[in-house]
């Protein structure tokens, strides 16, 4: 088995349409995944998971700038090309 791999994920060109539901089903899962860590965080030791918290941020200033895009795509009739791939890699457990 090899320690590093890589999948494509998303590859190719879209409308503005077909972006938006594409990058926002993406996005939207990340935050519900960070958000419910979150939580959990919360229920077991009272206090948030810094990391989630962090990383929720990140992901909305990403859709941001998504969302700017599309628009952007939208308004001047243009597609946008994705190209988004997985890396793996294992590492020690700490």
């Amino acid at each position: 088995m090899n320690n590093e791999e890589q999948i494509t994920l998303i590859v190719g060109s879209f409308s503005d349409i077909e972006a938006k539901a594409i990058l926002l089903n993406v996005i939207s899962t990340k935050i519900q995944f960070h958000s419910m860590k979150n939580f959990s965080a919360q229920e077991r030791f009272g206090k948030d998971d810094n990391a989630s918290m962090k990383r929720i941020t990140d992901l909305n200033q990403g859709l941001s700038k998504i969302n700017e895009l599309i628009t952007h795509a939208k308004e001047n009739n243009l597609h946008l090309k994705i190209h988004s791939t997985i890396h793996l890699s294992l590492i020690e457990n700490k």
